[in-house]
């Protein structure tokens, strides 16, 4: 696959081989990725015979330097029929470990090759989800590359690409509840479904927190990966301490999220 600049980009399948880079989101230098524990590749092979893709992009000299991962709406985040969702795009940019990658074409090309598998297996369209803010998952990108916006949640922009006239658009999954405060305790709940490893290294870090506070300090998780108890509560990923949600992107440190629970614990 040739791209600007005249250089090549290989886009490959996930494989025994390189897996374990893309668990940690090509980030194996970081320090922060030890924090995040096992939840991605747990969620990885509870997806894998539920026709997830995770495709990888290769520069010229084989270096790794992308991924995308993406799987049927119904395993996802959003409501929607027939159609895929993209819960991950993301060529590395950091200057530590392998280096920048970004502005060679890569995103562009592992988009293209999920599009084409989704076709090839038979689906209405593709959405993907992004942010209005330019962090990360830039919703501005995907409209440049023909996505259109459907919906919009705070700074989330919900996109998607159809691929057939009858294909219906996808929705956002409404929150339902919040978690209810134990009296006389601080309740830290963690809704963890794993695709996603800085909301995995937020969980972690909560649940290292709660212990060290002791037992006035009450830890929950629930598992959204169960599609009937994410419908539920309509949360996908986030931590609650009590009934007020830790904003976590980028993940607040360990020492700040414990300030957080330690302070609510001083008011009981």
């Amino acid at each position: 696959m040739k791209v600007k600049n005249n250089e090549t980009i290989e886009i490959i399948d996930v494989n025994e081989e390189n897996k374990q880079l893309y668990f940690v989101c090509l980030e194996d230098w970081s320090a922060e990725m030890k924090e995040a524990g096992n939840h991605k590749e747990c969620w990885y092979n509870r997806m894998k015979d539920k026709k997830l893709g995770v495709k990888l992009a290769v520069d010229k000299n084989g270096e790794i330097g992308g991924m995308i991962q993406y799987l049927p709406v119904e395993y996802s985040f959003v409501d929607g029929k027939d159609l895929y969702f993209i819960p991950c795009i993301w060529v590395h940019g950091h200057k530590q470990g392998r280096g920048s990658f970004q502005r060679r074409g890569m995103g562009k090309a592992l988009l293209k090759a999920a599009e084409e598998e989704v076709k090839n297996r038979g689906a209405g369209g593709i959405a993907a989800w992004g942010l209005s803010l330019p962090i990360w998952m830039k919703a501005s990108w995907f409209k440049k590359q023909g996505y259109k916006k459907i919906d919009k949640k705070g700074i989330q922009v919900l996109l998607w690409k159809p691929f057939t006239n009858d294909a219906l658009p996808p929705k956002w999954v409404k929150q339902q509840k919040k978690p209810v405060p134990i009296p006389g305790k601080v309740l830290v709940t963690a809704f963890v479904d794993g695709w996603c490893q800085v909301m995995n290294i937020v969980h972690e870090r909560a649940k290292r927190a709660a212990a060290e506070l002791g037992d006035q300090v009450v830890f929950q998780v629930i598992d959204t990966s169960n599609r009937e108890v994410f419908k539920e509560w309509g949360i996908s990923d986030a931590v609650f301490i009590d009934n007020k949600e830790l904003r976590s992107g980028p993940p607040p440190s360990y020492e700040k999220i414990k300030k957080r629970i330690a302070k609510k614990v001083k008011r009981l």
